[in-house]
């Protein structure tokens, strides 16, 4: 396999071909998916957002009881090894922090050894179709995560929700899900926010209908002084002029269709486009 073809893992103590990493047997990540994580990416080399997503996953972790004990700079050293012996120049990083091994308990209290793994690989972008003609979606019957039971802001390794709502799009023939809440309010799609263009107007799910304050969704915000927040349904949804996701792998992904019917005139709409040559020159500055 070429060098661009590896998955390597930095475990902390060696950087190891994924198959050779391991996580202890009792971890509790492993056992209860009790860990956080993010998605960083790099261009040219470059880390994009870095302390963005570290101020996450530590909020992240807060969510669910868990100090980290690195700090940025420890994280960030071990990134750049990998990206060091990837040599990929863009590449996708994983980066996984456990709870760490313990009884066989729910409760935490006997891990003492939390671990913290980065996985690293050459950077995958989806399909240049999807770009250019937009991706299908599908609104799946399955719900968000209710915020009182486990809180859609902390991005964990429990993902059984998003892992079911992509399962039952494809089954429906879609590329992605999106989810509604409990009162019928979308929410996001299973690894991106969701944004319309109405009237002009730049709109996203408020955070408290149950969704992850995506980074990519946090740049838009600080990009677009018109951006703003407001409560979407179904009918909202369909009679959009443009629709697409935003995530830090997907970039800005028009959406073409929903439950099979098009989105506007069909393909990217001008905002959409906009906003996405906006987020290649920023990426190109990285």
């Amino acid at each position: 396999m070429s060098a661009n073809g590896r998955i390597l893992v930095h475990t902390g103590a060696a950087i190891l071909p994924a198959a050779a990493a391991s996580v202890p047997i009792l971890d509790h990540g492993f056992l209860y998916g009790d860990s956080v994580y993010e998605v960083v990416r790099t261009s040219r080399g470059r880390p994009f957002l870095f302390r963005e997503h570290m101020d996450r996953m530590r909020r992240s972790a807060a969510l669910i009881y868990f100090e980290l004990p690195w700090d940025d700079e420890e994280v960030l050293s071990r990134l750049l090894a990998l990206e060091r012996e990837l040599q990929t120049g863009d590449t996708y990083y994983r980066i996984v922090a456990t709870r760490g091994p313990g009884p066989i308990s729910l409760l935490p209290d006997g891990c003492d050894r939390p671990g913290l793994y980065l996985i690293g690989q050459r950077l995958l972008l989806p399909p240049e179709r999807l770009y250019r003609e937009g991706c299908s979606v599908a609104v799946v019957h399955r719900l968000r995560n209710d915020a009182r039971a486990l809180d859609p802001r902390a991005k964990t390794g429990n993902y059984l929700n998003n892992m079911l709502g992509l399962i039952e799009s494809r089954k429906l023939g879609a590329d992605d899900a999106l989810f509604l809440n409990a009162t019928g309010h979308l929410t996001e799609a299973t690894t991106a926010n969701v944004w319309i263009v109405e009237g002009g107007d730049l709109l996203t799910p408020p955070l408290a209908e149950g969704l992850l304050p995506g980074i990519t969704r946090d740049w838009l915000f600080a990009c677009e002084v018109g951006a703003r927040e407001a409560t979407i349904d179904r009918e909202r949804l369909r009679e959009a002029e443009e629709v697409f996701l935003s995530g830090t792998i997907k970039g800005i992904m028009p959406v073409g269709t929903i439950d099979g019917e098009r989105v506007g005139a069909g393909g990217p709409g001008p905002v959409t486009r906009r906003l996405a040559a906006l987020y290649g020159g920023a990426l190109a500055r990285a």
